[in-house]
C-alpha cells in the first residue's frame, strides 16, 4: 500500500512538473538592431526589443494607443497651458541599482534636445524652453506655448529616459527602469533578456525572453512550425497565415500598425505640383486590388494619413475612389502626355509587390512609370534627403504623424500655409474634442489636396504558440512589449 501511494504521490508530482507553465520565451524578429539605444537612433528594431521592456519614458503607450502613466504616475498642466508639472514614482531604480531621480528625467530631455544630440525625433522636444527638478520626485517641464501633443510625444521610444550613469554604454549593454533586465546579444542571432526582480511596478511573468533574427520568410516559417521560435509578432510572409490558422497548435494574430501606407508624389517636381495630376493618380489606384495581391488581404484602405483605430479618423477613401476614366480626364485636362515618371520601391514586401501592381494601373490610365528598386540606405539618401524621386511607396510607422504635412521642407514637399496653421493649433489645444475636430479638418485638407496617394494602413500579421497570452494585436508604436505576456498552463 505505500509503494502505490509512494508511486501515485511521484506521478502527481512529474503531472505538476510537465504541466507547469513556461517561463521563457523567443521571440523572432526580423531585423538587428543596430543599437539598443532608442535615443540615437532611428531603426524601429531598437524599440522592438527595448521599449517598456528595458527603457520606460514620463509616459507610455498602451496597447490600442492609450497615453499611460510610466515612470511619471501623475501630471498637471499650469492654468497658462505654458508649463507642466509631473510627479514621478518613488523607489525606482535602475537596473545597476542606482535610484532614480528627476535629474535623471532633467538629463535625457536635456541631452535630446541638445543641438549636437542624435536622437531622430528632435522634433518631439521642440517648444520645450526649460526642464527642471523640482526635488527628487517632480519634475516641471516649460514650454513657449501650449502643446496639446506633449504627453503622446513623451510616450515615444525617443523620449525614454536614460541614466547619466550609464548612457555611454547603452548602445550595447542598455540599464533601464524596465521590468526586465539585458543580460546578452550575440550579433546576427540574439539578445536576451532576464526579469527584473526590483521592478517599482507589476514583475513580469517572463523570466526570460529571448529575441532571435530571422530575415527570411522561408526561415521564419520553419522555425515557427519547428518550434524553434514561439512568437513572431510582425511575421513577414502573409501567404503563410492561412496555414497557421489551420493549425491548432497556433494563433494568428492580426491588427493595426501606425503605417500609413502611401504612394508619395514629389509635390515640388512637375507635373506632380498640379493637383489634377495628383488627383488622376489617385483616382488611377484600386486599393483594394493591392492589398489582395501585395497582402493576401490584410490592410485597411485609407483616404487620407491617419490610423483608423484612433478615434480622430475619418473615412475619406471615397474622394479619391477608384475611377480610371476619371483619372484619364483629368490628365487629359492638365494637358499632360507621355508622363513616364521614376516609382522608386525600397525593399519591404508591401512596396516592392505593391509597386507591381500600382504601375499596371498607372499604365491603364496612360502613365509609363519606370520602376527603380532601391535598398534602404539609398532610398533614405535618395528620396528622402534629396528629394530625388517623383514616384514612391513606403509606410509612415510614426504614431500621430500627420504633422509631417506641416513640413514644407519633408521629401514629398508638401508646402501649405493653413496645414502649419492647423498643426499650430493642435499643438495649443488640449480638449479631446476640440483636438477631434483639427485632427479632422487635417486629414480633410491633405485628403482634397491629393498630396499623396493613400493605399492602406499596414497591418500588423503576428504568429504564435497558442498557450502565449497577453501579446499586443495592434502596434500602436513600434515594440514587442512582454511585460505582460504570460504561458497559459
Amino acid at each position: 500500500m505505500k509503494l502505490v501511494l509512494a508511486l501515485a504521490a511521484g506521478l502527481a508530482s512529474l503531472a505538476g512538473t510537465a504541466f507547469a507553465a513556461r517561463t521563457d520565451i523567443v521571440v523572432g524578429l526580423q531585423l538587428e538592431p543596430p543599437t539598443l539605444d532608442p535615443t540615437s537612433g532611428a531603426a524601429a528594431a531598437i524599440d522592438e526589443v527595448v521599449y517598456a521592456n528595458v527603457f520606460e519614458g514620463l509616459t507610455r503607450f498602451g496597447p490600442d494607443g492609450e497615453v499611460l502613466p510610466a515612470l511619471a504616475e501623475s501630471w498637471e498642466p499650469a492654468p497658462d497651458g505654458l508649463s507642466w508639472l509631473f510627479h514621478l514614482r518613488d523607489g525606482v531604480k535602475w537596473h545597476d541599482g542606482t535610484p532614480f531621480t528627476a535629474e535623471d528625467v532633467v538629463f535625457s530631455i536635456d541631452r535630446a534636445m541638445a543641438p549636437e544630440s542624435t536622437n531622430a525625433q528632435k522634433q518631439l522636444f521642440d517648444g520645450i524652453n526649460e526642464v527642471t527638478a523640482i526635488d527628487d520626485v517632480t519634475v516641471e517641464i516649460g514650454l513657449d506655448a501650449p502643446k496639446g501633443s506633449l504627453l503622446s510625444n513623451l510616450a515615444w521610444g525617443d523620449a525614454v529616459i536614460v541614466s547619466p550613469a550609464t548612457i555611454d554604454d547603452d548602445r550595447t549593454h542598455p540599464v533601464g527602469t524596465g521590468p526586465f533586465m539585458f543580460q546578452d546579444w550575440v550579433q546576427g542571432d540574439h539578445i536576451t533578456l532576464v526579469r527584473n526582480p526590483d521592478y517599482w511596478g507589476t514583475p513580469a511573468k517572463l523570466e526570460k525572453a529571448t529575441f532571435k533574427f530571422i530575415s527570411d520568410p522561408t526561415a521564419a516559417y520553419a522555425a515557427m512550425m519547428s518550434g524553434d521560435i514561439d512568437a513572431f509578432p510582425v511575421y513577414p510572409a502573409p501567404e503563410n497565415l492561412a496555414q497557421f490558422q489551420a493549425d491548432p497548435r497556433f494563433q494568428v494574430i492580426v491588427g493595426s500598425t501606425e503605417g500609413e501606407t502611401i504612394l508619395a508624389m514629389n509635390n515640388q517636381r512637375p507635373p506632380f505640383d498640379d493637383i489634377r495630376v495628383r488627383e488622376a493618380v489617385a483616382h488611377a489606384i484600386d486599393r483594394q486590388a493591392i492589398i489582395d495581391g501585395a497582402m493576401f488581404g490584410y490592410g485597411t484602405p485609407i483616404g487620407s494619413h491617419f490610423a483608423p483605430h484612433s478615434p480622430a479618423y475619418e473615412d475619406l477613401t471615397a474622394l479619391s475612389a477608384y475611377d480610371p476614366e476619371k483619372s484619364k480626364a483629368l490628365l487629359e485636362q492638365a494637358g499632360v502626355a507621355d508622363l513616364r515618371p521614376t516609382l522608386v520601391l525600397p525593399p519591404p514586401v508591401y512596396a516592392r509587390r505593391g509597386g507591381e501592381i500600382v504601375a499596371a494601373q498607372l499604365r491603364a490610365v496612360g502613365i509609363e512609370p519606370r520602376i527603380v528598386n532601391v535598398e534602404w540606405a539609398q532610398w533614405l539618401e535618395q528620396v528622402f534627403k534629396n528629394h530625388d524621386f517623383d514616384l514612391t511607396i513606403i509606410s509612415h510607422t510614426e504614431p500621430m504623424d500627420i504633422e509631417i504635412y506641416a513640413r514644407p521642407d519633408y521629401y514629398f514637399g508638401y508646402d501649405d500655409p493653413v496645414m502649419r496653421a492647423l498643426m499650430r493649433g493642435l499643438d495649443y489645444t488640449v480638449d479631446d474634442a476640440e483636438r477631434t475636430e483639427i485632427l479632422r479638418a487635417a486629414q480633410e485638407r491633405v485628403a482634397t489636396h491629393f498630396v499623396n496617394a493613400f493605399l492602406f494602413q499596414l497591418p500588423k500579421t503576428g504568429v504564435a504558440n497558442a498557450k502565449i497570452k497577453g501579446l499586443w494585436a495592434n502596434a500602436p508604436t513600434q515594440a514587442t512589449d512582454l511585460t505582460a505576456v504570460y504561458w497559459e498552463e
